[in-house]
């Protein structure tokens, strides 16, 4: 056991939209990443997702709204619900969902990471 320095694990990496792993729980992966830009719509059938926004400002858009996050806020997307987050300038966020869960959902698209690395 060893504490985790957030600001340290992201540091080592500056590509956009490439989750890492960090950490694990009980099935869980925490996940630092760096957005920018528009992500691809998707959904993840069986998993909820939790966005912890630690640097920036994000905004998740949803079919019928768009929720804006600002530094220190949580937005948990239930399983099901088609979603898409877009920085317009960098984010940094921490995200925790099962490990099982799939980057794009059930979408393959250019952004897709298959194989997350652990930091």
């Amino acid at each position: 056991m060893e504490a985790i320095n957030l600001a340290q694990k992201l540091s080592l990496f500056s590509d956009h939209w490439h989750p890492r792993i960090v950490g694990e729980l009980n099935g869980q992966h925490v996940k630092l990443a760096k957005l920018q830009g528009e992500f691809v719509w998707h959904d993840h059938a069986d998993e909820d997702e939790l966005f912890l926004v630690l640097k920036g400002r994000l905004r998740m858009e949803f079919r019928d709204r768009t929720v804006e996050l600002g530094e220190g806020e949580v937005l948990i997307v239930p399983r099901g619900v088609e979603h898409r987050p877009i920085a317009d300038d960098e984010v940094h966020v921490l995200l925790f969902e099962p490990a099982s869960t799939k980057h794009t959902g059930d979408v393959e698209h250019a952004l897709t990471k298959h194989d997350l690395q652990r930091i």
